[in-house]
């Protein structure tokens, strides 16, 4: 029994010392050297920015000789600082880790507007990279100049945004305001109606947020709002921040094209909150030798010209059983017979009720219903 004791302590000290020597711990050598050379982009570069693209600068430079643990930054400032007070400041890419910093157009812009680029004006900043171990941070000992064009769109997008006053339909109480669709960062739009009145845009329906509003189809910032006259008219209204432009496209009519007619069956009638209803359209389809043709989209009349509503499909199946996403519409082209709809079998020799909703808070979509 003694002697199986001894050696069961004999085999306890040797796990023991085992785990002794896997878990030693070294000591981080917080050692750091300056970055000393930057290779990308060349000292003087110019970027014209283009922050609606996915287009992007990338900034390289030589690893600092610390053996390991290093933290990489880049820092901008203006080009008569000295780095004490950077205006902006990020990690490299790979959290840090390496040599490199990618940056796109759209967080050039704001690096530009922080670094006192005006909107539609050119400038420069100076950039550097810190590398840092724990407490030791070390600048590089180069610095190089960066010139950037910047767009007329602003730095800083709205992630919402909302149509307010009395010429809108929501009124001057802000909290009724017309939500946009967000369509891609930085751009909105609306299918509304506009009276005579006034109309401002803000990025919040409750508290401070940022107003906006539109002179001479361009995008401000401030509390001075559009005045309009005249009889009401339905537009699409689209706003892109990125390029500070606004477009006010009227609609004149939509209407029911069935494909096979080659023509309009119908016309819908805007009744206010994005929608456009007709109350009953007589449909019949159209018979061929080799059956009866049911496909159908939407035709949209503007003063700019006619456009197309219709399926993100090219052809589609019965509408029996089939998602709600079957009767989603995008804009699509003219061709006769391409992203059109079917209606329901029941429909022909019948008369349906036709909804087309391009609202804000949902996908664009219409539903038909089959009168009785």
């Amino acid at each position: 029994m003694k002697q199986a004791l001894t050696y069961g302590s004999m085999a306890l000290f040797a796990v023991l010392s085992i785990a002794s020597c896997t878990q030693t711990v070294r000591e981080l050598n917080p050692a750091v050297t300056p970055v000393s050379s930057l290779m990308t982009p060349d000292n003087n570069t110019s970027v014209k920015l283009e922050p609606s693209t996915p287009a992007s600068v990338q900034f390289k430079w030589e690893p600092t000789q610390a053996a390991e643990g290093v933290l990489y930054e880049v820092a901008f400032d203006k080009v008569d600082g000295d780095f004490s007070k950077p205006f902006y400041k990020t990690v490299s890419d790979g959290l840090g880790v390496q040599p490199q910093l990618t940056l796109s157009h759209n967080d050039l812009k704001k690096i530009a507007a922080l670094g006192g680029i005006a909107a539609s004006s050119t400038g420069s900043v100076k950039w550097t990279v810190l590398a840092s171990i724990a407490l030791n941070r070390q600048m590089s000992t180069i610095t190089r100049i960066l010139t950037m064009t910047r767009p007329a769109g602003f730095a800083e997008l709205p992630d919402s945004l909302y149509l307010t006053g009395s010429a809108t339909e929501g009124g001057e109480d802000v909290t009724k305001s017309i939500a946009l669709k967000k369509t891609e960062d930085g751009v909105f739009e609306a299918f509304t109606s506009l009276k005579a009145g006034t109309y401002y845009l803000t990025d919040r329906r409750a508290g401070s947020g940022k107003n906006y509003y539109v002179a001479k189809d361009t995008l401000r910032e401030g509390n001075t709002p559009v005045t309009l006259t005249g009889a009401t008219k339905t537009y699409r209204l689209r706003y892109d921040f990125n390029i500070a432009t606004a477009q006010a496209t009227e609609i004149q009519s939509v209407g029911l094209f069935m494909s096979a007619y080659n023509k309009e069956i119908g016309t819908l009638t805007y009744a206010g909150n994005g929608t456009w209803t007709a109350a009953s359209i007589p449909v019949e389809f159209y018979p061929f030798s080799w059956g009866r043709d049911e496909r159908y989209k939407f035709v949209m009349h503007t003063a700019n010209g006619v456009e197309y509503l219709g399926s993100a499909n090219v052809n589609n199946n019965s509408p029996a059983g089939a998602p709600a996403s079957y009767f989603q519409v995008q804009s699509v082209s003219d061709a006769q017979w391409d992203n059109t709809y079917k209606f329901d079998p029941t429909a022909d020799g019948k008369k349906v009720k036709v909804d087309l909703l391009l609202r804000a808070n949902a996908p664009y979509t219409h539903q038909v219903t089959v009168l009785k």
